[in-house]
């Protein structure tokens, strides 16, 4: 097993009816712990860096580099993936820093003008042997900039595919970014009649707030990647939380981060084993 593409990772997904979960880097202890999880889960895994996490490094190359070579040597196949990219500069990256996708994201625009941004993106993206995803209708909790109660239009989605050549569709369908309880409720009938009108995978965004039963029914409606970032922080930041108090005087980071990470790998192999595995 070695660091796979996304469209071979999507074609297996496909062939074998399982959804692919992607779950986002911060640090370093991040990335550990999302290939330890998945390795223990025996399931592909994508590890994906956000333009957020990208401005937090500041330099983002150390910790790129550290990705490829955690995803090299796993026991189980990892794709590395760019989220959440607004800026060309950062777009372009991806290939040198051996990344295969990317998640191009000019969904605060007007519908015709996240469509042109997207296209142009998009061509440029496939002339470099990169796969791209792309949002449409805008998803809650991101910087404040969505609002929870946006939908996805069925036919702008097919539209908007069509026109793009996007790989993949990130869609509005309930969920949010940020949330810290798992409440929302998704719109199981638009998440299947989008998937009718499209003919390329369904991402699903914000899903640490989404019910687990409520997380595959979306996979059985159509929904072929599931993005979790906030459920490892919130696991992290407890054990963190937990393990300093107990030990006010405690100063040695390793202390609270490996056991923090290994929280992490906790929640990666339980994603995994809900949402990887073949359906019937």
């Amino acid at each position: 097993m070695t660091i796979q593409s996304s469209a071979v990772a999507f074609d297996n997904a496909l062939a074998d009816n399982y959804s692919l979960v992607a779950f986002n880097v911060i640090t370093l202890e991040h990335a550990q712990a999302i290939v330890w999880g998945a390795e223990r889960a025996k399931t592909p895994v994508i590890l994906q860096l956000s333009e957020n996490a990208i401005a937090y490094q500041r330099d983002a190359s150390p910790l790129a580099a550290a990705m490829v070579a955690l995803a090299a040597d796993a026991s189980v196949d990892c794709v590395l993936h760019l989220d959440h990219i607004t800026r060309d500069d950062i777009a372009h990256k991806v290939a040198d820093w051996g990344f295969s996708s990317l998640m191009w994201d000019s969904s605060t625009l007007p519908f015709e003008e996240n469509l042109a941004a997207t296209r142009d993106m998009a061509t440029w993206a496939h002339t470099k042997g990169v796969w791209v995803e792309a949002e449409l209708g805008e998803i809650g909790g991101k910087d404040g900039a969505h609002h929870p109660s946006a939908r996805t239009k069925p036919t702008e989605a097919a539209s908007f595919v069509a026109a793009t050549r996007v790989d993949a569709l990130a869609v509005a369908v309930g969920s949010s970014h940020a949330m810290a309880k798992k409440s929302a409720e998704l719109d199981l009938d638009l998440i299947a009649d989008i998937a009718n009108h499209v003919d390329v995978p369904l991402v699903l965004h914000g899903s640490s707030g989404v019910p687990d039963p409520m997380l595959r029914d979306a996979c059985s409606a159509g929904i072929r990647k599931v993005n979790i970032g906030t459920a490892l922080n919130l696991a992290a930041t407890s054990v963190i939380r937990d393990v300093l108090s107990e030990n006010e005087a405690l100063s040695d980071p390793r202390r609270f981060l490996g056991p923090a990470r290994d929280q992490m790998a906790d929640v990666v192999a339980h994603y995994l084993e809900l949402l990887a595995t073949p359906r019937s």
